[in-house]
């Protein structure tokens, strides 16, 4: 059984000191990055590295995801040319404009499996909000294909774009146009039916600000966060955890539908229910849940 990352924490491929520490970490992803933290004259090198690494990892309830480099022209080809045969869990798409990047991604995935003769299966999860034009586009990802497992969005890139000075406001928050860009990638993935992963929070060392981040991404509707430093898995995990007191309100919501399948609305505590509160209980439900246990799938 497969699960949902809580936490996909990046990785330079060409460092092993930083790949060991991250297959260490209770990270549930770790995403070896293939693009923006690796130098252009040691990417072939950095290539070796995470097949072996693949090739040669025990079986793990982490998985091994690989950010490629982008398309069409980006480094993507000659990334998958090589890292296909050791069958990563999935591959990370930088800079994605639209739907159509995912199934042109799908079609070389599946043209590298044949040729390196694989099994079918190695999942994408697209970084959508990185370009202008990225942001017109971000309802198109539904009907892609079962390969797309989870959006996710990234300011630093998109500020660049856009010839921004600092993607925040006066007051020390994003800037309107980044949030509206992480709550469009939060309704596309949720339109599309992937993964709605949060961005980054870029001080590793500050972990209170980084728990007040993912806690809020988690009530707005978020599953799993990104992340830069071994040191923030834990506070990530724990805040995409529900508690026991949650799961158990959950399953009182849950058992009170059930016991009155006819019911359009119900009280429970002082408060009236209706169907989004069953749907919102048993999400929180399938989230305790989640399977942790190691698996061979995606050698992830």
């Amino acid at each position: 059984m497969t699960f949902d990352p809580r936490s996909w924490l990046f990785v330079p491929a060409d460092s092993e000191r930083k790949i060991a520490k991250a297959m260490a970490s209770a990270a549930d992803a770790i995403i070896l990055d293939l693009e923006d933290s690796v130098a252009e004259d040691v990417k072939p090198e950095a290539r070796e590295r995470v097949v072996e690494l693949l090739r040669t990892a025990e079986p793990s309830a982490q998985q091994r995801w690989v950010r490629i480099n982008p398309l069409p022209q980006g480094g993507a080809e000659a990334d998958l040319e090589v890292i296909t045969a050791a069958r990563p869990h999935g591959v990370m798409l930088p800079k994605s404009e639209s739907g159509e990047d995912v199934k042109l991604l799908a079609r070389l995935l599946e043209l590298h499996e044949g040729r390196a003769r694989v099994a079918a299966g190695i999942r994408i999860a697209a970084i959508v909000t990185e370009t202008p034009r990225s942001l017109f586009h971000l309802d198109s990802y539904g009907g892609t294909g079962e390969r797309l497992a989870a959006m996710t969005w990234g300011a630093e890139d998109l500020s660049s774009a856009l010839g921004a000075t600092s993607k925040l406001d006066g007051e020390g928050n994003l800037a309107f146009t980044y949030r509206m860009a992480r709550s469009l990638c939060l309704a596309g993935a949720v339109g599309a039916g992937v993964q709605p992963v949060d961005g980054l929070w870029g001080d590793f060392r500050d972990a209170e600000g980084l728990r007040a981040d993912a806690e809020a991404g988690r009530r707005e509707g978020f599953t799993g966060k990104l992340a830069i430093h071994p040191d923030q898995v834990e506070v990530i995990n724990a805040a995409f955890t529900p508690g026991e007191a949650e799961v158990e309100k959950a399953r009182r919501i849950v058992a009170l539908f059930e016991a009155n399948p006819g019911a359009g609305t119900l009280g429970m505590d002082g408060r009236m229910l209706d169907r989004p509160h069953l749907v919102q209980a048993q999400r929180v439900i399938a989230m305790a849940a989640r399977d942790h246990t190691p698996s061979l799938e995606g050698r992830g």
